[in-house]
């Protein structure tokens, strides 16, 4: 399983916001790059980064700061409100290894259908931000503030049979709580779609949260606001997910 530190970037701060409020901020005080670099020297291969004054406001996009990071000796999948294949092109263009496609993803599966098409399944990671409302996992787009009227098992299904190789699926209920994931719901999307490589994201706290997620089949999981608290290190984390499974 591969893990990805998250760097929430607004304004040029390394920052939190609690179930995706930007009223409800938590300012970490870093630079961005002297973050990513000191993830990569403890050993991270991957980055999540989320462009939040991207997703806010699509002309104040930090494709600049990217750039920056992507020097740090990581792989980079980046987004934040990508409205266009022009995004997905200057994501790219500015190094990232893929573009992450959250709203879009949701509202019109047609056009991300050609996305995948255009810059291949390898190049995007497809977000999914869900609430659970009577059992099912239903999306939420425009900041989580709507529902998307459709179910995630319908969305993934349609881009199954597109070619969809990397997802990310957050449960907004967990996210920045440091509550413990959503394992029964990642079970089921990898026992459902194996051949999609899923990433976890919203509620770890520790790094037996971490074991039970590689556990469960996760390709990958997005590790936030527990680092930057101190509940475990990043070489603390790599460890734990390199252990052998546990027993049944």
């Amino acid at each position: 399983m591969i893990l990805y530190p998250a760097i929430d970037l607004l304004d040029g701060r390394v920052v939190r916001l609690a179930k995706g409020d930007f009223a409800a901020v938590t300012d970490y005080g870093e630079a961005p790059l002297a973050t990513a670099r000191a993830y990569a020297a403890a050993g991270a291969t991957w980055l999540h980064l989320v462009d939040l004054s991207g997703a806010r406001d699509g002309a104040r996009r930090q494709a600049a700061t990217v750039e920056s990071i992507n020097g740090a000796g990581l792989k980079v999948q980046t987004g934040g409100g990508v409205r266009s294949a022009a995004d997905v092109q200057a994501i790219l263009d500015a190094g990232a290894a893929r573009a992450v496609v959250g709203s879009l993803a949701v509202t019109d599966p047609a056009r991300v259908t050609r996305w995948l098409q255009r810059f291949g399944p390898d190049r995007l990671t497809l977000a999914f931000d869900v609430t659970l409302e009577q059992g099912e996992a239903r999306p939420r787009v425009a900041g989580w503030t709507e529902c998307a009227g459709v179910t995630l098992d319908g969305l993934v299904e349609t881009y199954a049979g597109a070619g969809l190789a990397h997802a990310l699926v957050t449960d907004i209920g967990r996210d920045g709580m440091l509550a413990g994931p959503n394992d029964i719901l990642y079970r089921r999307l990898v026992r459902t779609w194996p051949h999609i490589a899923w990433q976890a994201s919203g509620g770890i706290a520790d790094t037996a949260d971490l074991a039970r997620l590689r556990d469960a089949g996760l390709s990958g999981a997005i590790i936030g606001r527990a680092l930057y608290e101190g509940r475990f290190t990043l070489v603390e984390a790599l460890a734990r997910t390199l252990d052998e499974a546990a027993p049944c």
